[in-house]
């Protein structure tokens, strides 16, 4: 979840999934069983087996095993974690709540857990859910960046742009070398009308990171907007060359040239999108309106 659609103009840009936290897991949540030394040492082992292994593509199913032989010795609020952690990977989204829910339950102290289940509740829709896991866990870890991130997508899902900057706020506090949170808060200053703000902070996001095809792009989108045609074109370019596939920049480099009268650079964007397969482009050329770029050479 770590970015959110492109500004307008043409087609958006698919939203990212969230990340799952994977390096601050709790080792305080391991539980401390009356069994047999032998048996806690065999826990123990299974669950720095799992634990080596989170994240690690083609190994959640060793995970989810590992994960099962411990529960089958005793209840333990990590080995839940992790086995949600892996069918998270898989996909299993509601397995996965269902199983951070167990973890939480053992442990109500584990912010990674609240987190997590709130990455799956987010990618299921359901993002007033998300963000009542996302307060759970900064409740308990107030310094938890993403947390804080990932409240501002959700809130920016739902209409909230102030709540989400004021999240975007926080992340960025905490990690002041965070693209995302400045080309996300850039994103919902844009919205709320305020497109310089957006262009500052679309300025960060690309001094943080300066291949990022999608700020420059952002920027362009706002600095055109502002009327600056000359200069969403040079933004679009840049996004252009970063990311050659990026229809929606020739579309609304398209757009910029025409509005400044280069009709034939126009036409060569809009043309350039239809070879990547935009329909709209397809039937807008066909349409009487589009019938000066559909036989111009």
């Amino acid at each position: 979840m770590r970015r959110l659609p492109a500004l307008v103009a043409a087609l958006l840009l698919p939203a990212a999934q969230p990340l799952l936290l994977g390096t601050a897991l709790s080792t305080a949540s391991l539980l401390v069983s009356e069994a047999p030394a032998r048996a806690q040492s065999s826990v123990d082992a299974l669950l720095e087996k799992a634990r080596a292994l989170l994240g690690k593509q083609g190994s959640e199913q060793e995970v989810i095993k590992l994960a099962n032989q411990v529960l089958a010795i005793r209840q333990s609020a990590d080995a839940y974690f992790y086995r949600a952690y892996a069918k998270d990977d898989l996909g299993d989204k509601q397995g996965a709540i269902t199983d951070f829910s167990k973890s939480i339950a053992i442990n109500p102290k584990l912010a990674e857990a609240y987190y997590n289940r709130g990455n799956a509740k987010y990618v299921l829709g359901d993002n007033q859910g998300a963000i009542a896991d996302y307060n759970q866990a900064i409740a308990i870890n107030p310094k938890l960046a993403e947390a804080y991130y990932n409240r501002g997508n959700a809130k920016y899902v739902l209409g909230d742009n102030q709540g989400a900057i004021a999240d975007y706020n926080q992340a960025i506090a905490i990690n002041p070398q965070d693209a995302d949170a400045y080309y996300n808060r850039g994103a919902a200053k844009y919205v709320l009308g305020d497109k310089q703000g957006g262009i500052a902070d679309f300025n960060q996001a690309i001094a943080i990171n300066p291949q990022d095809a999608d700020a420059y792009y952002n920027r362009g989108v706002a600095k055109s907007a502002l009327g600056d045609k000359q200069g969403a074109i040079a933004d679009y370019n840049q996004a252009i060359a970063i990311n050659p596939q990026l229809l929606q920049a020739y579309h609304n480099r398209g757009n910029a040239k025409s509005a400044l009268g280069d009709k034939q650079g126009a036409c060569s964007d809009y043309k350039k999108v239809l070879s990547l397969g935009s329909q709209p482009t397809a039937q807008w050329l066909q349409s009487d309106g589009g019938a000066w770029c559909r036989n111009m050479p």
